[in-house]
């Protein structure tokens, strides 16, 4: 099977499976989020493994994370991260395997705030009452559209490289198309919904359209970092699960603190 062929299996088998939870919410978007979770960070360990991340401790403070968002709110979500220190003090305290505690620490409690703090603002925006769903959907399909847009533009008229080091195929004028192509899709999706003004609309979609483009850009420095082209292999053509949601795990905290602070 070729890659393009697997690429379209993985997402026609994937995508309505992943939507429908989205829609649904509650328990059940908690559950696709804490597999998911765990799925990334276990990604990020695996490829960081060098520097002797404390898995179980990242394992717990992810799942903690999540579990303080569903039944906390936002307020919960900074003591899920912090309790990551002292489960993986303990795991560090009874293992037997010498590693070094600085990195191993560092590592395992950047996986938490990315990954597990990524997906708790993704429960809390669909956590917002009676607009949740529509706003979950409207940043779902800004960060797609500003993905694509950004590619294809930047395939045909781009020149100017926008972080040649750590991300040689991405270009300014990339930036930019995929960047109005956010702002547009958040306008068009939210115009007439009596969610936010159609000023609020703009500034929601520049938000995402921007903190989208920073989630790839910072994966990809942390895969150059460690010297990989994909985080994994399980979703096939589509490399890892972190590599499917880098974008999201900076745009979803970044469009529920936009509405935060707009709203």
């Amino acid at each position: 099977m070729s890659p393009f062929v697997s690429r379209l299996v993985v997402a026609a088998v994937l995508l309505p499976l992943v939507l429908g939870i989205v829609w649904l919410g509650g328990w059940w978007l908690f559950g696709l989020a804490a597999v998911g979770g765990l799925l990334a960070l276990h990604e990020l360990f695996t490829i960081s493994r060098s520097l002797r991340p404390i898995v179980l401790g990242g394992y717990v403070g992810v799942l903690l994370t999540l579990l303080g968002a569903q039944l906390g709110g936002a307020t919960w979500v900074l003591p899920g991260i912090l309790a990551t220190l002292p489960a993986a003090l303990l795991v560090f305290f009874v293992s037997s395997a010498r590693q070094h505690a600085v990195a191993g620490f560092a590592v395992t409690v950047l996986g938490v705030a990315w990954v597990g703090g990524g997906l708790a603002y993704l429960v809390l925006l669909r956590d917002i009452p009676s607009d949740g769903r529509l706003l979950i959907f409207v940043t779902l399909l800004t960060v797609f559209v500003d993905d694509t847009a950004a590619f294809f533009v930047g395939r045909a008229i781009g020149r100017h490289r926008m972080a040649p080091v750590i991300s040689p195929g991405k270009s300014w004028e990339g930036f930019f198309g995929g960047t109005v192509a956010a702002v547009a899709v958040a306008f068009f999706a939210l115009y007439d919904q009596d969610v936010v003004t159609t000023g609020e609309s703009l500034v929601l979609g520049l938000v995402i359209g921007v903190a989208a483009t920073l989630g790839d850009l910072f994966e990809s420095a942390v895969k150059r970092d460690l010297g990989v082209k994909d985080s994994g292999r399980l979703l096939a053509g589509h490399g890892g699960v972190l590599d499917r949601v880098d974008s999201l795990l900076w745009a979803g905290p970044a469009a529920y603190v936009a509405l935060l602070a707009l709203t």
